[in-house]
């Protein structure tokens, strides 16, 4: 029997990979699987009081099997080999220190449990000190800014800044780091076995956005800036790489190895990788003047542009411009928050302190129905504080809070910066403060969508994906009335794996453009949120404390 091709998409997020089938005959979604990094969930490596975040590449090799194994399973047998094409996309700026046979540092014994030697989390701050030199040096050096387009503003979730941070910090890995890679180049190369890298296709998403290449100067940064910001630097640029690729392009075919192990065909199509939110928003129907956003534990706001409108424009405070970044022959424009969803997943922690510290102790019940009481209990403290906090109006609370617990990526990127709560009192109830807390996300969502409005950028329609726009009305319904703009969801459950998808059907030879898998692989909406006109109202002004607020706090939180 004649099976319809199929194409995959490999969503890598911060908590876990997302693997996706999708029938590119009719778009559906055939069947999907999740697998949970093992390492990370157990908080392995990370050490938040100081910002650090990393990963071992074996929880991302453990995880993609399992999901795409997991997936295959509740399909025909044989579905595996009906695959023509496979997308990637992963978490960014994550990069790793890899030798010169490509192998990401931390695979090798001596430094399987080094931190240094692991992907840097797009959320890991530890390079706040290299970020203000880069951003400091790019404007006094007298040469070319290198962050213009990345709006001006280098942060310290960035690959540059990561990079330099562990080649100061650990001097072994800097012995021993030939080069280093996204996690976005890194799993597409290890599939087809295409790991050299000096050859590696590098994403144009992740080096246009990221590393500060561009077309202008030729690629990177110049050898004499990077070495004018740390002489460490030197020689790094030419065991990087020059060219970068869109998403759109086949990378090689699947080795027989891990054809085997994922049980599709040796030589199935894999695309260049990209950041999740950029084929995010391409799952998400993306289309120019219209602001697609990925509202997970932080945010990323995705747009497009014509080369010709963009023209000779510098966005600034956005996190780059780049050709080709989302849409092949299109301007993709990147913002973002550094915390939405980890705001609220703050407070909940906060809340459940004495479960974790005081009921373990506790003398009338025993231990195994303490562990199950606050399983329970914590699964339910953001259900039950949404519902008290939508009976409340917007004018009930008294309180105002600003949104950068994990500093501010847009606009103008700033890791130093802290979150803060005014306005407190007596009365001040946990579901008031839990409702302060969405309101703050959904100014700095609004700050982003007036950064790109002041710099003349046109936003006609908002799209929402991710794991907040699919379960929280609650949280989606005071965005729409602080924005003052309607937000469609898209139907995908999965978007970013949809997307993923589309480019591996492009790069399998199924479709000639992107343009020609959205329109043949895209899942609708599933719902509007419209704002309701009084709490639009209503929140003008306390959008407006909000920025001077911020304004004026924003020396005292950095210097805390």
């Amino acid at each position: 029997m004649k099976t319809d091709p199929l194409v995959l998409g490999l969503d890598f997020g911060t908590d876990s990979v997302r693997a996706l089938v999708v029938n590119a005959s009719n778009g559906k979604e055939e069947a999907s699987a999740v697998a949970y990094y093992p390492r990370w969930a157990k908080g392995k490596y990370c050490d938040p009081d100081k910002f650090q975040f990393r990963q071992h590449p074996l929880d991302y090799v453990e995880s993609l099997e399992s999901a795409i194994r997991e997936a295959l399973a509740k399909m025909p047998a044989g579905s595996g080999e009906a695959i023509v094409g496979i997308g990637i996309d992963t978490t960014g700026s994550t990069p790793c220190a890899i030798d010169q046979a490509g192998l990401p540092l931390a695979l090798r014994p001596e430094f399987s449990d080094n931190p240094n030697a692991m992907f840097i989390l797009w959320k890991d701050h530890t390079a706040i000190r290299e970020a203000q030199e880069i951003n400091e040096i790019a404007k006094s050096w007298g040469g070319t800014d290198f962050t213009k387009y990345e709006g001006g503003v280098y942060s310290s979730e960035w690959f540059w800044a990561k990079i330099l941070h562990v080649l100061r910090e650990d001097k072994a890995i800097r012995e021993a780091a030939f080069s280093w890679v996204e996690h976005c180049d890194w799993i597409p190369a290890l599939l087809t076995g295409m790991v050299d890298p000096l050859s590696m296709k590098r994403s144009r998403c992740a080096a246009g956005h990221k590393a500060m290449w561009h077309q202008e100067w030729g690629g990177l940064p110049d050898e004499a800036f990077l070495t004018r910001l740390d002489p460490l630097l030197a020689g790094l640029k030419g065991r990087l790489f020059t060219e970068t690729v869109t998403s759109d392009v086949k990378v090689g075919g699947l080795t027989p190895e891990w054809a085997e192990r994922l049980g599709m065909k040796p030589g199935t199509a894999v695309a260049v990788g990209a950041f999740d939110c950029h084929m995010g928003a391409v799952g998400a129907e993306i289309t120019e003047a219209t602001l697609v956003k990925i509202m997970g534990t932080s945010t990323c706001d995705v747009m497009i542009a014509a080369p010709e409108v963009i023209g000779t424009k510098l966005v600034s405070g956005i996190c780059g411009q780049v050709d080709g970044s989302v849409i092949p022959g299109m301007i993709g424009l990147e913002a973002g928050q550094s915390a939405f969803g980890d705001v609220y997943a703050w407070f909940r922690r906060l809340i459940a302190w004495p479960l974790q510290a005081i009921l373990p102790e506790t003398s009338l019940i025993d231990s195994a129905t303490a562990e199950k009481l606050r399983a329970e209990i914590e699964s339910k403290i953001l259900l039950k504080l949404t519902a008290e906090a939508a009976q409340l109006g917007p004018e009930e609370t008294s309180l105002l809070a600003l949104d950068w617990l994990n500093g501010r990526r847009t606009p103008f990127a700033d890791q130093t910066l802290k979150g803060a709560v005014l306005g407190l009192t007596l009365g001040t109830t946990a579901p008031k403060l839990f409702r302060a807390l969405v309101e703050a996300t959904a100014y700095g969502a609004k700050a982003i969508v007036e950064r790109f409005q002041e710099e003349g950028v046109q936003i006609d329609q908002v799209i929402a994906i991710g794991g907040i726009a699919k379960k929280s009305d609650f949280v989606m319904q005071i965005t729409a009335d602080v924005l003052n703009m309607p937000i469609k969801v898209a139907e995908s459950e999965q978007a970013c794996a949809l997307g993923a998808s589309m480019f591996g059907a492009v790069a399998g030879g199924l479709f000639a453009t992107i343009h020609d898998a959205q329109a043949k692989l895209n899942g609708g909406f599933s719902k509007t949120y419209v704002p309701i006109p009084e709490n639009a109202l209503r929140y003008q002004s306390s959008y407006q404390c909000y920025l001077s607020v911020g304004k004026s706090l924003e020396k005292t939180l950095q210097a805390l």
